[in-house]
């Protein structure tokens, strides 16, 4: 019955807020009871733990080790356990993050291409907010998977959040926005989750 009465107060000052700016009592900024709502989800995940074995191979190179290959799983199952999927998964060319996103994806039942992007190799906040500009404004939600210390730098950035984020480590945040074109280096968002591995069963 509670349900039931907040989903008609719900509607009826929807119904009221546009009555009044269309009658100019209210300007058309003054958002409504369901546009407050409207938000997107960024999902931020640092690349799973990689392995320093052959010095020979170049950064870009190097692959999970085998804590990394466990982990990363592990995230994509807890994710999906807690009812989240993104919309979108962009991902560091780099091996160890590539393979970070695959085996996540995979875990979360996520069925898009996940797409790859130099640009998210060691990128800083800058780099990572054009890349989230250029999000399609349909999507609710984007995951990036990337590197420290730039995933960790946008974190801070935009949530305030200064803890380490330690491999596999995954936030979730909701932004202020209803596009991505709208999203800036100043825009705030609310920090709603961080999972750690070594804090999942």
């Amino acid at each position: 019955m509670k349900h039931s009465w907040n989903r008609q107060w719900s509607k009826l000052w929807e119904t009221a807020g546009k009555l009044l700016q269309k009658w100019q009592v209210l300007p058309s900024s003054v958002p409504t009871l369901s546009s407050q709502h409207r938000m997107k989800t960024l999902f931020l995940l640092r690349h799973a733990k990689s392995s320093w074995k052959d010095t020979d191979l170049p950064d870009h190179d190097r692959p999970l080790n085998k804590r990394g290959k466990k982990d990363a799983p592990r995230m994509g199952k807890l994710l999906r356990e807690q009812g989240y999927l993104p919309s979108l998964i962009i991902s560091s060319t780099a091996k160890r993050a590539r393979k970070t996103a695959k085996k996540f994806a995979s875990e979360c039942k996520y069925k898009q291409e996940i797409q790859l992007t130099s640009d998210l190799y060691h990128a800083g906040p800058q780099e990572m907010l054009k890349l989230l500009q250029a999000v399609p404004a349909d999507l609710p939600s984007v995951m990036l998977v990337g590197h420290c210390p730039g995933i960790q730098d946008y974190l801070h950035q935009v949530t305030g959040y200064a803890d380490d984020f330690p491999t596999a480590g995954l936030a979730m945040i909701e932004l202020p926005v209803e596009e991505w074109t709208q999203l800036q280096m100043e825009s705030q968002g609310e920090l709603q989750k961080f999972w750690r591995p070594k804090e999942v069963d």
